[in-house]
């Protein structure tokens, strides 16, 4: 069984963090992880992972993915209209809709997507920013007015 959890006390007193508790107030209200279609996670380098989803009998114009405030949504819209009907002797490929959700973590961005051998591949990259990268600190001398910078310490 499971128990809910109130996220609430600690939207009350913080602020700036409402993007991480939506996301854990997701986590505990959410059932198991959508099991159709089946995909991949991989860290393919230092910065760099790939989704790569199974969407056998999908093509490109029936596949979206987005982006929007730190999620990736991965939604399909398989084309009924105008077909005709068959009877199955055995229906192993399912076409069905779905939408997949992924929470990306700061500085993850979507670098590209595409379709090959049955396979949707969404390349991600984390891409941080500059400013927000380690440094070092220049350690100066007791009693100068001005610290050394990194360069001038060097």
């Amino acid at each position: 069984m499971r128990t809910s959890f109130d996220f609430s006390p600690f939207a009350r007193s913080t602020v700036g963090f409402d993007r991480m508790l939506r996301l854990l107030d997701g986590v505990a209200g959410a059932g198991e992880a959508p099991s159709y279609p089946p995909y991949n996670i991989a860290k393919t380098a230092e910065d760099q992972y790939e989704i790569a989803v199974a969407v056998a009998g999908f093509g490109e114009d029936e596949l979206e993915v987005k982006v929007h405030d730190g999620q990736l949504t991965i939604k399909s819209t398989p084309e009924q209209a105008g077909k005709e009907e068959v009877s199955y002797l055995h229906r192993g490929i399912a076409r069905r809709a779905f939408e997949l959700r992924f929470s990306l973590a700061d500085y993850i961005e979507v670098s590209g997507a595409y379709v090959e051998n049955g396979m949707l591949h969404v390349e991600l990259m984390r891409n941080v920013p500059e400013a927000r990268k380690p440094r070092s600190i220049a350690i100066g001398k007791a009693g100068s007015k001005k610290a050394l910078t990194a360069e001038e310490a060097a």
